[in-house]
């Protein structure tokens, strides 16, 4: 073995810090954005935020036109930006001490308030409003221990999915508690608000709720299906329910109506709600007959270089902050650079889906990444990076840009529908269906086949269970 030097030549993509900053910043959700841009506010001194006047109005850039490049799509071919970056000079600092230093929330069209609906969390929960019933009610110290030893076991919904036997084996043995004082405890906890809180299964659930119920005919028949026929109940048999019972179908119907007026998850009512706020990154609008795309305001933050420090740092050409002034200007180019992209793939996107926005989802046309990115000279891992987690409010509805892309089937004519357009079909045959005659899957089949759309019955069957629309013996109605 021995020692000897060699020379190689090799090329490779190196990517710069300000492109990796930029390919970050794109793949980043609203949110998670908005989070990166406060951490840099924080720790870099020459950067502020731009209080003053939104800029003018941002139209949607017209391609071919002098936009500048995307930088995450330096990843397909290996190229970097041309000269959209700022160079590694301290010469152009003037540029930067003025207004001309801040990037602004730029939108086109007239501003407008989203609609957004604060939703608000349950204040009480399921153990606390227990317990203060508990706190109310006349029992010894003995029972109260029990019953609250039992509502800290019921989950979300209200139910005691841990068995008697468990609970009582996790007791010290000096309490002296058996099974029997155990099961007591639980019937008293079952009386509580709401009705069929503590119950062990939906059966047992359902039937605390209809023993609370005055007693007639009706609810004579539904604790009887309840107690002993609740599997066909499910499985909406009503003709051997009927059989079994031996009642008219009036009667039944009455009773079925009884038990879905019940409510099998008590205590969801308490569940705390999480509250998830969505800023749409886009927002399309008719303008002149024409869907157009606009960035929204809202989720643009509004930054600019700090004038009183740029001005310092032009004479202390070697200050430590003339570091920090470059990353500031990177930050200013890469976030305008970020909802350039974002507006650019936009505007594609609607321009290729304009019949849905006129016609709703029946008129969705397939769609794929490497469409867009080819008509906008991107790459297309960078079409993946724009379109998660960024969202276009449209008079739709809110929608992912991931949405407006999907697979397609074949028609007769030639030509491909995408598979969001049968769905929205399959949903439209469904809810304009006979209730006692609903359509099976190769009957929704044969009759888009008409249509001239090609679907088999086992891709009806997985769009029709993407949309939670259960099958056709439980749409059955009596």
């Amino acid at each position: 073995m021995k020692q000897s030097l060699q020379l190689k030549l090799s090329q490779h993509l190196a990517l710069t810090p300000q492109l990796q900053q930029s390919i970050r910043l794109l793949q980043l959700s609203t949110i998670e954005f908005n989070q990166e841009i406060e951490r840099f506010l924080d720790e870099n001194p020459m950067l502020e935020r731009d209080d003053s006047e939104p800029a003018a109005n941002y139209a949607p850039p017209v391609d071919g036109g002098s936009e500048p490049r995307e930088a995450a799509a330096a990843e397909g071919n290996g190229e970097a930006p041309p000269d959209d970056r700022p160079q590694d000079s301290s010469s152009d600092m003037d540029d930067w001490s003025g207004e001309s230093g801040s990037y602004g929330s730029r939108s086109g069209g007239d501003d407008e308030d989203g609609d957004y609906q604060d939703v608000q969390a349950a204040g009480t929960s399921l153990r606390d409003h227990l317990c203060g019933q508990l706190a109310l009610s006349q029992m010894s110290e003995r029972d109260r221990y029990l019953i609250r030893l039992l509502i800290e076991a019921l989950d979300d919904d209200g139910y005691l999915n841990q068995d008697l036997e468990e609970l009582v084996d996790l007791l010290p043995e000096e309490a002296d508690i058996d099974l029997d004082d155990l099961s007591i405890a639980l019937r008293q906890l079952q009386n509580f608000d709401p009705v069929g809180v503590g119950a062990r299964d939906p059966r047992e659930c359902l039937l605390l709720q209809l023993n609370a119920l005055p007693t007639d005919e009706v609810s004579a028949l539904a604790r009887i299906i309840i107690d002993q026929h609740i599997d066909l109940l499910a499985a909406r048999d009503f003709a051997k329910i009927r059989r079994a019972v031996g009642c008219d179908e009036e009667l039944l119907r009455a009773a079925q109506a009884l038990i879905r007026s019940l409510n099998p998850r008590p205590g969801a009512q308490f569940a705390p709600i999480d509250a998830r706020y969505i800023v749409p990154d886009v927002v399309v609008r008719k303008v002149r007959g024409q869907w157009t795309a606009m960035l929204n305001p809202e989720a643009m933050p509004r930054l600019r270089i700090n004038r009183l420090y740029a001005e310092i740092l032009q004479g202390q050409r070697g200050s430590g902050l003339s570091g920090q002034l470059q990353e500031a200007k990177w930050l200013i180019k890469n976030v305008q650079q970020r909802f350039d992209t974002i507006l650019r793939v936009s505007q594609a996107i609607v321009e290729r889906q304009r019949q849905f926005f006129e016609f709703g989802e029946v008129a969705m046309r397939p769609l794929t990444l490497r469409e867009i990115a080819e008509t906008l000279d991107l790459h297309e891992s960078t079409i993946s990076r724009v379109t998660s987690q960024k969202y276009m409010a449209t008079t739709r509805g809110l929608f992912e840009l991931k949405y407006f892309f999907g697979s397609h089937v074949a028609t007769e004519s030639g030509g491909a529908c995408s598979a969001t357009a049968i769905r929205a079909l399959i949903r439209q045959l469904v809810s304009a269906e006979d209730a006692k005659r609903p359509l099976s899957d190769s009957r929704i089949a044969e009759i888009l086949g008409q249509q001239g759309i090609v679907v088999a019955r086992r891709t009806i069957a997985k769009y029709r269970e993407s949309l939670n629309i259960p099958p056709v013996s439980v749409r059955k109605a009596i």
